[in-house]
């Protein structure tokens, strides 16, 4: 079978879509790719399972719409995959209505945790033929397409036209798979070096990405939209990923790595983790980069990563404020917050934080609150970077379904869930008032004290400057008024 795992050309003069594997949707002034881990296993797998498969991310391509579909014609496939998201996943349905009309012969199949949540929406709005829930949608497409698209051989969490046309399914999906089960992902066929570059994450090039668990071990933010995907928390063994890590660095010259589980796994798994990559000697030749939540480990804890080359590790915030916190179901404390990024920062890693704007409850005072922390941490070094969104509260999400229960939404139109305007009613603050506090905080780089720190850190890295102010321009763009 010729299957197809495509990111079709989404022009606007919003920006470049930030899609793949986000947990967060925006348009990006400055592109931004993401190398997408499940769909590149996906692919993988399949290859191996002895069938022809194209990679064809016209958004990482930069491909106008007219390439992408001379390119996608020229596969001729029989199987065409997309993964979509709250903010586009309309022009996805026109695309797919579109590919139909002009003569596409391929079934289409979306993924993605929009279509996990509201799957009936997506075979009522689009003539799409098979939708797969869940985040293990990778093991799921194996199955479909290993089936010949019987039914009566599909793994539940699948959608798909039954008798008549009509929407059908296999009940609720399930997280049952071997995750040690899945391949290594083939790198060439995934056309790895697309987002090896165009990454703020990355200090050092190329880079890449890996997930050693999906997803998160806390996966109770009522805010994020993965936990729709991944309700329960599974991991890898430890040296298989060290032994694909030694694999990229040696084979691809692999310089700096992010580890994008939602929150990389601690306790007896880091521990055998980070002393094998210093037994090889990998801490030599690579940075690693992960996901982490605060109020789990300590100053030690931080000092083994750094040891084992960890540089950069990313932690979500969202708020000063613990009212906030608590009606996330952060299980988290302010304090919590302050204390763990100075010990990550007196280890020697680069702390990333991520804060959130346009809470339905917050007041002025609150905002303030949050936007003093974040520029105090920039300013004692504790944070080395940060990243600002404004709240969307994705289907499928208890903040979503809360907030739609209260009148306390401004729209369902999903186009406008891109963080370009306010989604969440917010009765005691307008939404220049948001994007105003937002650039406040990005304005904090140019502090006095976050200067002085990031030039001790980099002194000589003149490419982590101009990085760094091209990315700060373009939020204070992203989110101008």
């Amino acid at each position: 079978m010729r299957i197809a795992v495509a990111y079709p050309p989404l022009p606007s003069d919003k920006g470049v879509p930030l899609l793949s594997q986000n947990r967060q949707f925006q348009w990006f002034s400055r592109p931004t790719y993401i190398f997408p881990v499940v769909p590149a296993t996906a692919a993988t797998m399949l290859k191996k399972a002895g069938h022809d498969v194209a990679w064809l991310d016209g958004i990482a391509e930069e491909w106008t719409p007219e390439e992408f579909l001379r390119r996608l014609s020229g596969f001729d496939p029989d199987l065409v995959v997309v993964e979509t998201k709250t903010p586009v996943v309309k022009r996805h349905w026109r695309w797919i209505s579109d590919y139909k009309s002009s003569g596409g012969k391929a079934k289409v199949v979306l993924v993605g945790d929009h279509v996990t949540a509201m799957p009936e929406e997506s075979m009522e709005k689009s003539p799409v033929d098979f939708i797969l829930t869940g985040g293990d949608w990778d093991f799921l497409l194996r199955n479909v397409v290993e089936s010949g698209f019987d039914p009566v051989k599909f793994e539940p969490g699948i959608w798909y036209r039954g008798e008549g046309g009509k929407s059908a399914n296999t009940g609720r999906f399930k997280l049952d798979h071997d995750l040690n089960s899945a391949p290594w992902i083939d790198r060439d066929l995934c056309k790895w070096r697309l987002y090896s570059e165009k990454n703020g994450n990355f200090r050092r090039t190329p880079g890449t990405y890996i997930m050693s668990g999906r997803d998160c071990w806390h996966a109770k933010c009522t805010f994020c939209s993965w936990t729709t995907l991944y309700p329960t928390y599974r991991t890898r063994d430890p040296i298989d990923v060290v032994n694909e890590i030694e694999m990229l660095v040696t084979k691809y010259g692999v310089r700096e790595l992010m580890d994008d589980s939602g929150s990389l796994p601690v306790g007896k798994w880091l521990e055998t983790f980070c002393a094998e990559i210093v037994k090889r000697g990998l801490h030599k030749r690579l940075r690693i980069d992960c996901n982490m939540r605060f109020g789990r480990l300590g100053f030690d804890d931080y000092r083994m990563m750094r040891r084992a080359g960890f540089r950069l590790v990313l932690f979500g915030v969202e708020s000063a404020n613990q009212a906030t916190l608590d009606r996330f179901v952060k299980a988290l404390k302010v304090e919590d917050v302050v204390q763990g990024a100075e010990w990550a920062h007196k280890a020697g890693l680069d702390v990333h934080l991520t804060f959130m704007f346009g809470h339905a409850w917050e007041g002025p005072a609150e905002i303030a609150n949050t936007v003093k922390l974040a520029r105090m941490m920039l300013a004692k070094g504790w944070a080395s970077t940060l990243q600002c969104t404004i709240t969307i509260p994705y289907p499928g999400t208890p903040l979503f379904k809360e907030l739609a229960a209260n009148d306390g939404l401004t729209t369902l139109d999903w186009d406008e869930y891109d963080m370009r305007r306010q989604i969440t009613k917010t009765p005691l603050v307008s939404e220049d008032d948001i994007k105003c506090a937002v650039r406040e905080v990005y304005r904090g780089f140019l502090q006095p004290g976050a200067l002085f720190h990031n030039v001790a850190k980099h002194l000589f890295d003149i490419g982590f400057y101009y990085r760094g102010l091209r990315y700060l321009i373009g939020h204070l763009t992203d989110f101008r008024s």
